[in-house]
């Protein structure tokens, strides 16, 4: 008598940590993976051939079209990663599909991320190196800004933005924080809560920010809130691409509103090659690679693996933060 197929589950990536895999193949799914950056099109074509139970969703964009291709199989949709913009919640919602994500997983790796970003720039680093590589020595004639002292305001203390508030406690930051979403008046962790973007952005010498991308935080930061700031202030921003005013970000820079903006994640990615954050003297941009760690990579995967075994066993993740939309139901708004 043949074996009966084992259900497919769909990875949008041309791979998925084989720890992750092997967790997946040992539940009795089989893993299939697309190429980077999957169009619509191999989406579509990948889901009528295969005919998975649940899309392990890395990159690209799953919507309506793309689950009702799967139906009636499909069941779940496990984010990579803390974010669910990638998503459409409200499709998924309306088709009863549960949405899982690995929060929390990558969350030390983003943290370190952007207090490297922080220090570069405080230090001056990117310039300097520049320099030294030019054949200057500016061991007189250039001057770099203290950590020790300054204040950071976090907006969004979740899992990454409270452990970059540990972080620059540690290095004597004055911390403060705007999360409207934490319950109670404090902070559970190091830092001030204040009530409002209003209160925070004039104190903040150093912006960092670390929110998902809702409705209510696209375009969240833009010129208003940038001219908040004290004259010079940094802007760190590993969260998403949307929730920053790329041509405000760029005008402030111009006017020295900004001295410096380190940026992981960009409204479209890949960024393009002729993008100005690509070439400006006083943008560190990197490609979304704050969570590329082994560590964190390994915590994502498996977070969404195990998300994907739970669910499709009618249980909740194990994962603390995972399930983010349980199927037919509201999600709730969180700054992580």
């Amino acid at each position: 008598m043949p074996a009966t197929p084992r259900p497919n589950v769909l990875v949008s990536a041309a791979r998925l940590a084989p720890e992750a895999v092997a967790m997946l193949e040992e539940a009795g799914y089989a893993v299939h993976c697309t190429t980077g950056y999957p169009a619509e099109e191999e989406l579509l074509e990948a889901i009528g051939r295969l005919r998975p139970v649940a899309i392990l969703h890395r990159q690209g964009f799953i919507n309506g079209t793309v689950m009702d291709a799967a139906a009636p199989e499909l069941r779940v949709v496990a984010r990579h990663g803390a974010g669910i913009d990638g998503i459409d919640i409200a499709a998924a919602r309306a088709r009863g599909l549960a949405v899982t994500r690995a929060a929390g997983a990558n969350s030390r790796s983003v943290a370190e991320h952007a207090m490297a970003l922080m220090l570069s720039m405080l230090k001056d680093l990117p310039s300097v190196a520049a320099g030294m590589r030019e054949g200057l020595w500016e061991k007189t004639s250039r001057m770099t800004r203290d950590i020790d002292g300054m204040t950071l305001g976090i907006v969004g203390y979740g899992a990454i933005g409270s452990k970059v508030a540990r972080y620059a406690d540690a290095f004597g930051m004055r911390v403060l924080a705007y999360d409207p979403y934490l319950p109670g008046d404090g902070l559970p962790g190091p830092g001030t809560r204040v009530a409002s973007l209003a209160e925070l952005l004039p104190q903040a010498e150093v912006l960092s920010l670390h929110c998902p991308l809702e409705p209510e935080t696209r375009g969240l930061i833009g010129a208003a809130e940038l001219a908040l700031l004290p004259r010079g202030a940094i802007l760190v921003h590993t969260a998403r691409g949307g929730i920053v005013d790329q041509e405000a970000l760029l005008a402030a820079l111009e006017s020295g509103q900004l001295s410096w903006a380190g940026v992981d994640v960009f409204a479209k990615e890949p960024l393009d090659a002729d993008s100005p954050l690509r070439s400006h003297p006083r943008v560190v941009p990197t490609p979304h690679l704050a969570a590329n760690t082994p560590r964190g990579a390994l915590g994502m995967a498996c977070g969404a693996a195990e998300s994907i075994i739970a669910v499709l066993a009618g249980r909740l993740p194990a994962l603390e933060g995972a399930m983010v939309v349980p199927a037919g139901q509201a999600s709730s708004p969180v700054l992580s």
